[in-house]
């Protein structure tokens, strides 16, 4: 059965993906050793559902899968889902939290729980965040959820905004290794978020979930996101994570 599932998720990765991606990539999107992955493509190339360019060696889907669809899940099924963890994270965290997923290439807010304080707060469900210059959009970016791809042009929003490729990309391999993202400052002075994967069957991300608030209270003097909160993150996305089937993979 964690077979199948996985060669479900390798086939929903390539099908929401823009272009073919390279053992490596898929390796790390699903959180899999490169051997398994290896073994589950052989597999899916064996019987036509993959297929391999030659000169490149990148994966792509073979013709029999080309409509094989969309690796989204419903924004109120992961909504649904999320609830229940939510309201628990921002209660240890003291934190506002938000769940999110991709959509048209930005985070799509699903789910918002207001800091457990009297200040006044707006809600942002359906707000849209940058998946370059946002924790929940670092993770989506990272394990390429729903085919998620860092834009042409990469925005500024304020002097800490990560503007070049290439640093964008070692970021994002950072996020991999580490298992969550952080945002100190890269969409709005004074915040900072820190964002972990919610996985479905078969280890496919699909979503992420994160906090959000004051950088003093989110990171330490050299603004690095105190790791206790780092810790209640990663809790609240590896139960949301079990709750969708993906709790294997959910680092």
């Amino acid at each position: 059965m964690q077979s199948i599932e996985r060669a479900a998720a390798v086939l929903r990765l390539l099908a929401a993906g823009p272009g073919r991606l390279a053992l490596g990539e898929i390796a790390h999107s699903l959180d899999l050793a490169k051997g398994t992955t290896h073994g589950i493509l052989r597999t899916l190339q064996h019987v036509g559902f993959v297929d391999q360019d030659r000169a490149s060696g990148h994966y792509g889907l073979g013709p029999a899968m080309r409509r094989l669809g969309t690796s989204q899940l419903d924004v109120n099924e992961l909504r649904s889902f999320a609830i229940n963890w939510a309201d628990p994270l921002a209660a240890r965290t003291g934190e506002a939290v938000r769940v999110g997923t991709v959509l048209a290439g930005q985070v799509l807010v699903v789910h918002h729980v207001f800091r457990p304080d009297d200040t006044f707060q707006t809600l942002e469900v359906g707000a849209h965040l940058p998946l370059h210059a946002s924790a929940l959009g670092k993770v989506l970016l990272a394990y390429r959820a729903a085919g998620a791809v860092p834009a042409a042009h990469l925005d500024r929003f304020t002097r800490r905004t990560i503007l070049a490729p290439r640093t964008l990309a070692a970021e994002l391999q950072r996020v991999r290794g580490a298992g969550w993202a952080a945002d100190v400052e890269e969409m709005t002075p004074g915040n900072a978020a820190i964002a972990a994967p919610i996985r479905a069957h078969g280890g496919l991300v699909v979503g992420a979930v994160g906090i959000d608030g004051l950088v003093e209270r989110v990171c330490d003097s050299r603004y690095r996101p105190h790791q206790q909160l780092v810790a209640f993150v990663r809790d609240a996305a590896r139960s949301i994570s079990r709750e969708l089937g993906g709790l294997r993979e959910a680092a």
